[in-house]
C-alpha cells in the first residue's frame, strides 16, 4: 500500500436501480451518489449497505428526469439494485453486489428534501434478509446445532451450499422452530453451541467453550465458535502461514517503518474500553454462579463456573497471557447470579408423545442437551472476548472482514520519545464489526477490534 492511499477516494464502478415491475427500465446512480457505507457484525445475521444520494431538478440526466429517481422510477421498495465499489488500494479490492449477491432496496429516508435539491439516504438489504421476515421455522429438529443451522439457511431461506460455512458441534440439540424467524433461531443457537474437536479414533468430542456467533459477510452466512475465529490461520503472498490477515502500526511518521511486515497505519484509534473491573465482575466474566430450575423434574440444580486449569487448555485467546488475568481474590468467587429454566431441548425422539416421555423417564439424568454448562460457559466466554474494545480508522480495506484478526501495534510511552511498540496492548485482534465508507474524495474502513487478554503472540505459528 502506497503511503497516501489514505488521500485518495475509491471508484463506485457501477450503480443501477431498475423497477421491479420493468427490468428494463435502469436508472444509473452513480453520477448523483455522494457516500455509500458497507456494514459487518459479528452480532448482525446480515450485511447491510447504504447511500446518501444529491440530486437536482436541474440533472441533464434523462433517465432520472427533472423530476428525480424516487418518482421517475418510481422507488416503492423491493427495488433490484446492482453495486460495485473499489477500495484506494494499489490493487483495488472490490465489493460487486449483483446476481447472486442482489441487494435490494429497503428504505427511504430524507435528510434534507428541497424544491432544487433532494439530499436523502438509500438503504439496501440482501434476498435472505427480506425472506428472513415471510418465513418461519415450524418442524422439529434433531442432532448437531450447526447441521440444523445448516439447514435452515439452506432449505428456509435458499441460501447457497458453497456461502454457509459453520463450525462442527459436539452436542446434539433436539428442538421445535416454534414458528420463530430463521435468523432468530440461528442466533439463539448460536449461544447453545459448543465446538469438536476429532480424537484419535475419528469421533469428535468438546473442542473448547461454548458461544459462537451467527453472522454474515461478503462471503456467506457464517456460524462460527469463538475459539475458531480466534486461532484462524492465514496464508501470507510467501507460503507462510500466520495468525493474523494484517499487520498495522500507529505512528506519527508519514511512512511506515523500512521493515516491510506492516500493510498500514492506523489513522485513529479511540480505547473505549480498557480495563474496568467493576463491568466484569457485574457481568459474571470470571465466575458466575447459575440457579437452573427443571421443569420436567420440577427441582432446581446450582451451578457454579469459572474458567480453571482444565478449561484453559481448551479456549484459545488473542493474547500471550491467562484469561483469568485478574487477582484471585476477585476472580475465583462467583460475582454474577444468574436464575434460569433449565433448557434441554425437545424430548428424546419417538414416534409419538407417550414414546417420547418414556424414554426420557428411562433415562432422565442424561437428557438430549446439557444446557447447563453451555449455558453458563456462553455468558461467559461472550463477555470475555470483549474484555477490551478498541475503535480504528485505517486506509479502505474491502478484503476485510467481520470475525478477521488482525495486528496492531501501538507506541509506547518511553521518556526518549522513541516509537517502540507497547508489548502489552499490541497484539492480535479480532474485528467484531466494520464499516466500509466511500465518498468522492476518500475510502476509509472503520474497525471495532475486540480481545479476551492481554500480551503479544508470536506473529507466526
Amino acid at each position: 500500500m502506497s503511503a497516501n492511499s489514505s488521500t485518495r477516494a475509491g471508484d463506485i464502478t457501477k450503480f443501477l436501480i431498475r423497477n421491479s415491475a420493468d427490468e428494463t427500465k435502469n436508472i444509473d446512480l452513480s453520477a448523483i451518489v455522494q457516500e455509500v457505507s458497507y456494514y459487518e457484525d459479528v452480532f448482525q445475521p446480515s450485511v447491510q449497505v447504504k447511500a446518501t444520494i444529491l440530486e437536482s431538478g436541474m440533472t441533464d440526466k434523462p433517465d432520472i428526469g427533472p423530476f428525480g429517481i424516487l418518482n421517475t422510477l418510481p422507488v416503492r421498495g423491493g427495488e433490484p439494485v446492482t453495486l460495485k465499489i473499489e477500495d484506494n488500494q494499489d490493487t483495488p479490492n472490490e465489493l460487486a453486489f449483483e446476481e447472486d449477491k442482489q441487494i435490494y432496496v429497503n428504505k427511504v429516508s430524507n435528510i434534507d428534501p428541497g424544491t432544487q435539491k433532494d439530499l436523502y439516504n438509500l438503504d439496501f438489504c440482501t434476498k435472505e434478509y427480506l425472506t428472513n421476515n415471510q418465513t418461519r421455522v415450524r418442524k422439529r429438529y434433531d442432532g448437531r446445532v450447526n447441521s440444523n443451522v445448516f439447514r435452515i439457511l439452506r432449505d428456509i431461506l435458499g441460501v447457497e451450499e458453497e456461502r454457509i460455512d459453520t463450525d462442527t458441534t459436539a452436542i446434539p440439540y433436539n428442538f421445535i422452530g416454534n414458528d420463530k424467524k430463521p435468523f432468530y433461531v440461528c442466533s439463539w443457537l448460536a449461544g447453545k453451541a459448543v465446538p469438536a474437536t476429532a480424537t484419535e479414533n475419528g469421533e469428535s468430542t468438546i473442542g473448547g467453550a461454548a458461544g459462537y456467533f451467527f453472522y454474515e459477510t461478503y462471503d456467506g452466512f457464517k456460524f462460527k465458535a469463538i475459539d475458531t475465529l480466534l486461532s484462524q490461520q492465514y496464508v501470507d503472498p510467501d507460503g507462510n502461514s500466520r495468525n493474523y490477515t494484517k499487520k498495522y502500526i500507529l505512528t506519527g511518521k508519514p511512512e511506515l517503518p523500512e521493515s516491510g511486515e506492516y500493510h498500514g497505519k492506523l489513522l485513529s484509534v479511540n480505547i473505549g474500553r480498557f480495563i474496568d473491573l467493576e463491568r466484569n465482575l457485574n457481568l459474571g466474566t470470571y465466575a458466575n454462579r447459575t440457579i437452573f430450575y427443571n421443569p420436567y423434574g420440577s427441582n432446581y440444580t446450582v451451578r457454579d463456573y469459572s474458567i480453571g486449569e482444565d478449561q484453559k487448555d481448551k479456549v484459545n485467546n488473542a493474547g500471550s497471557q491467562d484469561l483469568d488475568w485478574t487477582a484471585e481474590e476477585f476472580s475465583q468467587t462467583p460475582s454474577r447470579l444468574m436464575s434460569r429454566v433449565l433448557d434441554i431441548g425437545s424430548l428424546p425422539s419417538g414416534i409419538n408423545t407417550r414414546q417420547q416421555l418414556e424414554s426420557w423417564k428411562n433415562d432422565p439424568d442424561k437428557p438430549t442437551y446439557d444446557s447447563a454448562n453451555a449455558m453458563v460457559q456462553s455468558v461467559m466466554r461472550y463477555n470475555q472476548l470483549f474484555t477490551i474494545k478498541t475503535d480504528v480508522i485505517i486506509p479502505g480495506d474491502f478484503s476485510l472482514r467481520a470475525g478477521d484478526l488482525i495486528y496492531c501495534d501501538f507506541p509506547t510511552l518511553t521518556a526518549g520519545g522513541t516509537e517502540e511498540v507497547n508489548q502489552e496492548t499490541g497484539g492480535i485482534y479480532m474485528i467484531a464489526s466494520l464499516c466500509h465508507r466511500l465518498t468522492r474524495e476518500d475510502c476509509f474502513t472503520s474497525l471495532t477490534l475486540v480481545r479476551d487478554t492481554f500480551g503479544r503472540k508470536p506473529w507466526t505459528d
